[in-house]
């Protein structure tokens, strides 16, 4: 039975059918003729949309060309045979759709030449098929793309920038500024042995060296201080003699304060707990149509800091010096302080009412100091006063004035006030207050003005009288409302112009302060992990003042012992709030209040917390206090003393005792519940108590040198011969710190 022979079929814009095997050669050499096989019936096929290419493949091919045959070879498997069938309708139909579409002038979808299910699941096996058009032309832009990079990479240069440079800076901040990435400058760091990370702080020099090494240009920045130091700058006009500053120092209870009550007319002691000055006090006096302005500042050696205060701000020094007790330690100190700051020193001996008094001792004990008086052929004033009957005390104030006219002190009364803080605390109804002596330019209400890192306007200017001011001029200790927070002691003062720059000037002092905490240098690197091996007393300061708080944290940092150190975690001013109590309760810290009371909330919260405040007047009392708490933090001494030793010679096993080490008593006694160690070729090998002694099977409580016993100890019997069973007694010792 002759096969029914098939047609191929294809559907599209340009159709063609083949009737016979004959005419499909004529028309192409790559013409192929699908046949069914006898007993099987025709596949049916799913009915395609109207416009694609339809090829019916059936399940034998026949192939009656030969065009990719070579060496006259037939394809022997029906697998070859179909594979080469498919081959060639593939190339076929796609370049038969493509010249008809342009001959036809129609266009047909790419859907249209696509293969069909059959063909895409044969390219498994053929393992090839060319890529379309779509992927050609993105791979063609993709290569553009890459060679549009390659030349600009070529063509781009790197660029230079002006780089500015603070005091201080982060690596984050920095990377930003020269549009680097912040590893890159952490890897360059690292490899000259700077260990950072790109929050660490750097200083001016290091971030310097840094732009230069990345092939950029510094600009160091203007900082607040460029900015105060160009105010100063500004010419001087209307100059005008101004009334000295003269500060009173000296030994603690020469009287330096008594100078002062006799020349106000006042008793400012009464307010000074223990009889000592603890803060600076600063008041002005009119005397002979002349204004003098005095600072009181504290004797203590705990107040040094206060001293050099006082002295860098002063015109004139008034070293007060017992004539009974001579020349102390802080009278010493006083003196450097006063020729640091080379401003001349007038000096009182003060008490020569007493019968004990010899001027003529204090005057040769300064000799030693290049203090020589005049009468002495010297340059330095001296003078014999008594402040208990007002001896010479006029005397005193002639010398203040003589030495202020030979100064010639002059300052210009309409620049922008500036100034020097001496002193500031809280008042519960007023607020922050800062005690300033204006040293130039005259200050007025509305004033905005700068001092350390906070900022304000006056609202009110206060004198040492207690009266309101509507300004305040050279030379004159005020009382200064407005300012928002505490100042430091020592801090400068200045006006400016607006509130804007005020606040601006603040916020930069700020940021300076917060950047400049530790900074990482070239030249100094800090360790970022130290081994602590040492105790730490947490403490929390709070004081009505802040010189005191001051001159407490400068005396507790000088106590200094290897095995606990004092850590303050908090120093500042104002009453214990709760805030502090929830503070010492999280740290484990000791609460010390100096002239301040703890609040009522914070008064209940120490109380439910167990939590101790402890109040002092006087300094002397604190450092005292402190020293005790650091002493009970240090480890006792156990002070050990042997009376006994033993040699084991032979070890016995003894029914519900165990093992008894037979000993010989060599040295002492062994006594029964002593303390006792067993030593083997010189190392201890267990420490504790005796359990029981036996002497001739009986138990006994002492045995002497010489004798023969059975030891035995509490949790050990690994004994061993020739085992040295040491007895001794141990005695703690407290330790104390000085």
């Amino acid at each position: 039975m002759e096969k029914k022979k098939l047609k191929l079929s294809i559907s599209g814009s340009s159709k063609k059918t083949f009737n016979s095997i004959e005419q499909a050669k004529n028309q192409s050499k790559n013409s192929v003729v699908i046949g069914r096989k006898t007993g099987k019936g025709p596949r049916k096929h799913s009915n395609f949309k109207q416009n694609k290419t339809q090829i019916n493949f059936k399940q034998e091919i026949k192939v009656n060309t030969k065009p990719f045959i070579t060496n006259n070879q037939q394809p022997k498997s029906d697998f070859e045979k179909r594979r080469l069938a498919e081959q060639r309708a593939t190339k076929r139909l796609k370049g038969e759709t493509n010249i008809k579409e342009i001959k036809n002038k129609s266009v047909t979808k790419k859907r249209d030449i696509k293969l069909t299910l059959s063909r895409a699941l044969s390219e498994d096996d053929i393992g090839t098929r060319s890529r379309s058009l779509a992927s050609l032309r993105r791979a063609k832009l993709k290569e553009n793309r890459e060679q549009n990079k390659q030349s600009f990479r070529e063509d781009v240069k790197p660029i230079k920038r002006e780089i500015n440079i603070p005091k201080i800076i982060t690596i984050r901040e920095l990377a930003n500024r020269m549009a680097e990435q912040s590893t890159n400058i952490i890897k360059h760091l690292l490899g000259i042995g700077l260990t950072v990370t790109i929050n660490h702080s750097i200083d001016e020099d290091t971030a310097e060296y840094l732009v230069k090494e990345f092939g950029h240009t510094p600009i160091k920045e203007k900082r607040a201080e460029d900015f105060i130091k160009l105010n100063e700058k500004k010419e001087i006009k209307n100059l005008e003699e101004r009334p000295p500053i003269v500060t009173v120092m000296g030994h603690v209870d020469h009287g330096k304060t008594s100078v002062l009550d006799v020349l106000r007319k006042s008793n400012v002691i009464e307010g000074e707990f223990g009889g000592i000055t603890q803060h600076i006090g600063a008041y002005q006096i009119l005397s002979n149509n002349k204004k003098i302005t005095f600072i009181d500042t504290p004797g203590h050696a705990a107040f040094t800091e206060m001293r050099a205060r006082g002295s860098r701000l002063t015109d004139i020094v008034i070293l007060v010096v017992a004539a009974d007790d001579g020349v102390k330690p802080q009278t010493i100190e006083s003196i450097k302080h006063a020729k640091a700051a080379k401003v001349p020193i007038v000096v009182a001996i003060n008490k020569c009412d007493l019968p004990e008094a010899d001027p003529n001792k204090v005057k040769n004990q300064l000799l030693e100091y290049e203090l020589i008086a005049e009468e002495l052929s010297g340059d330095t004033l001296m003078v014999e006063i008594s402040t208990k009957t007002g001896m010479n005390i006029d005397k005193l104030i002639d010398a203040i004035i003589l030495q202020s006219e030979l100064l010639d002190l002059n300052t210009d009364y309409d620049c922008q006030s500036k100034g020097i803080v001496l002193e500031s605390k809280i008042d519960i109804g007023r607020g922050p207050i800062v005690n300033v002596i204006i040293t130039s330019g005259t200050l007025k209400k509305g004033d905005f003005f700068v001092s350390g890192l906070k900022w304000g306007k006056v609202r009110a200017i206060v004198n040492d009288q207690g009266n309101n001011l509507n300004e305040a001029k050279p030379s004159t200790p005020v009382e200064i409302l407005g300012i928002n927070g505490a100042a430091k002691s020592g801090d400068d003062f200045f006006v400016l112009t607006s509130e804007k720059e005020a606040k601006s000037l603040c916020d930069t002092r700020i940021q300076e302060f917060k950047e400049g905490k530790n900074p990482i240098s070239i030249t100094k690197q800090e360790f970022a992990f130290k081994e602590n091996q040492s105790e730490e007393l947490n403490i929390i300061i709070k004081s009505d003042v802040h010189g005191s708080a001051e001159a407490i944290k400068t005396a507790i940092s000088q106590i200094k012992h290897d095995e606990v150190q004092p850590k303050i975690i908090l120093s500042d001013i104002g009453m214990i709030t709760e805030t502090d109590v929830n503070l010492a309760k999280a740290s484990d810290a000791i609460l010390i209040a100096f002239n301040v009371k703890p609040t009522k909330e914070a008064k209940k919260s120490a109380e439910q917390e167990k939590i101790q405040i402890s109040n002092f007047n006087i300094i002397y009392e604190v450092l005292d206090f402190i020293k005790n708490k650091m002493s009970g933090l240090l480890t006792p001494d156990v002070e050990e003393k042997v009376i006994g030793s033993a040699e084991i010679l032979e070890i016995f096993k003894v029914s519900k005792v165990g093992k008894v080490a037979g000993s010989k008593v060599i040295d002492g006694e062994i006594t029964q519940d002593s303390n006792a160690r067993v030593v083997r070729d010189g190392t201890i090998v267990f420490n504790g108590k005796i359990n029981s002694i036996f002497r001739e099977k009986n138990q006994t409580k002492q045995v002497s040198a010489g004798l023969e016993c059975g030891i035995t100890l509490k949790d050990f019997n690994d004994f061993q011969k020739k085992d040295i069973i040491e007895v001794y007694n141990s005695k703690t010792l407290e330790r104390t710190i000085q």
